[in-house]
């Protein structure tokens, strides 16, 4: 239950990661737009200069958010990892087990199997003399 928590949530920083990269993008473009702008129209430089320092400041604001989120997803991760690694360890080591009774087991069915030869032959010997024994006592 807990893994399963554990790669929702890491889903969900991963989805808000993707939706801040996206805005990262929108926002590098509007910036690249308003350079644009500047170079085309001189007059409203100063203007345009202010637009972006702020558009700049948005950004840089977002890429902050987005490390910062990063960070958090790669912590989730690590964590997610470590609790898969270990139920991974876990279900080897059963898995192990299961062999090691599995190997048990085979040895036990090989003895049973002597067993029931070594009764069987036994049968059929005993039942070979009765009918000897038999033909030659009629």
């Amino acid at each position: 239950m807990k893994t399963r928590q554990l790669v929702v949530v890491v889903v969900v920083v991963v989805e808000v990661v993707v939706v801040v990269a996206v805005v990262i993008v929108e926002e590098v473009l509007v910036v690249v737009e308003v350079v644009v702008v500047v170079v085309e129209e001189e007059e409203v430089v100063e203007v345009v200069v202010i637009e972006v320092i702020v558009v700049v400041v948005k950004v840089v604001v977002v890429v902050v958010v987005v490390v910062v989120e990063v960070v958090i997803v790669v912590a989730v991760v690590v964590v997610v990892v470590k609790v898969v690694v270990v139920v991974v360890v876990e279900e080897v080591v059963i898995v192990v087990e299961v062999v090691e009774v599995v190997v048990e087991e085979v040895v036990v069915v090989e003895e049973v199997v002597v067993v029931v030869v070594v009764v069987v032959v036994v049968v059929v010997v005993v039942v070979v003399v009765v009918v000897v024994v038999v033909v030659v006592v009629s």
